[in-house]
């Protein structure tokens, strides 16, 4: 459905990243402000970045 765009390295980060700031909405200060968490995870748990596909960007390996 959508084209693979994002390395090993850049999941690894928006995965840890989108996992950190929804820790925010459960833990710590609890603000809601964490749900934006959720777009990186997301693109991170699917290897593609909708943004990403409309610039022609892509960090695999290999290149576009």
């Amino acid at each position: 459905m959508f084209k693979t765009n994002i390395g090993s390295a850049d999941r690894v980060m928006r995965i840890i990243l989108g996992v950190g700031l929804l820790a925010l909405v459960f833990v710590g200060p609890r603000t809601t402000w964490g749900w934006i968490g959720l777009v990186p995870l997301l693109t991170g748990m699917m290897s593609s970045c909708p943004l990403y596909s409309i610039f022609g960007w892509s960090s695999r390996s290999g290149g576009r």
